[in-house]
């Protein structure tokens, strides 16, 4: 059984998140809204438009910021509750190309057990600083996988299934912050499960609001490759092995 439906962690992106659910409704899919935290004027759009669209979007709500990790595994508990089985991830920020939502959708029920992960294609709006600095992380976790199967591991926009990622989340406490798009990824990835890459255009809107922080979050996602390196060291016969049978 394929049953996708569609979740949308939003912190504070107020001027976005109406025509990014929108996009996604065009494509009549279930919508997860996740409410992390936000601003009293952000929880005021959100409600508005599950009260538009009743049938069709589902909200959940945070009473305080948990991070983005945190709000998109949420929206999987509540996924996993209503039966569907696979999540397709969107961010709020209208960074993503909605667009794209049947290929991706298309590559899952082909693989129902794989990812199906967003590699950018950026437009000439990306930070070139950011652009540059991503290719740090690509470095890591190509070392941390011994494999080149992850194009891109820090791309929001995704589909997974949703029995793995709870079993994962379950077992092992996540990133909760900007590490969770990168860790899931390379942990479904030791756990065995396949990783298909597709070019998506990935844009930076002009009015977009980030919530990167440059410090902070970069000590997280440092920690990160240190732990996931670690992690990786008792696992080099088995990832040799998939390496050399892929």
């Amino acid at each position: 059984m394929f049953r996708p439906c569609v979740v949308i962690p939003v912190y504070n992106h107020e001027h976005a998140i109406g025509n990014v659910l929108a996009q996604v409704l065009a494509h009549a899919l279930p919508v997860i809204l996740v409410d992390d935290g936000c601003s009293a004027a952000c929880a005021a759009v959100l409600d508005e438009l599950a009260a538009a669209h009743p049938e069709r979007v589902m909200l959940e709500r945070h009473a305080v910021n948990q991070g983005k990790g945190g709000a998109v595994l949420t929206g999987f508990e509540r996924a996993a509750r209503d039966g569907y089985t696979h999540v397709l991830q969107v961010d709020a920020d209208g960074q993503h190309s909605v667009a794209d939502v049947p290929r991706f959708l298309a590559a899952a029920r082909a693989a129902p057990r794989a990812v199906v992960a967003g590699c950018p294609v950026y437009d000439e709006s990306v930070p070139a600083l950011r652009l540059y600095a991503r290719y740090l992380t690509h470095v890591w976790v190509w070392i941390n996988t011994l494999s080149l199967a992850i194009r891109d591991s820090m791309c929001g926009f995704r589909v997974y299934p949703v029995a793995p990622v709870l079993a994962l989340a379950r077992r092992r406490r996540l990133g909760l912050r900007m590490n969770f798009d990168i860790e899931i990824l390379v942990r479904l990835y030791w756990d065995g499960l396949a990783i298909v890459n597709l070019p998506t255009r990935v844009g930076y809107p002009e009015d977009g609001v980030s919530h990167f922080k440059a410090w902070t979050d970069n000590v997280l996602i440092s920690r990160l490759h240190m732990t996931l390196f670690f992690g990786m060291l008792p696992r080099i016969p088995s990832l040799l092995v998939r390496a050399w049978r892929s």
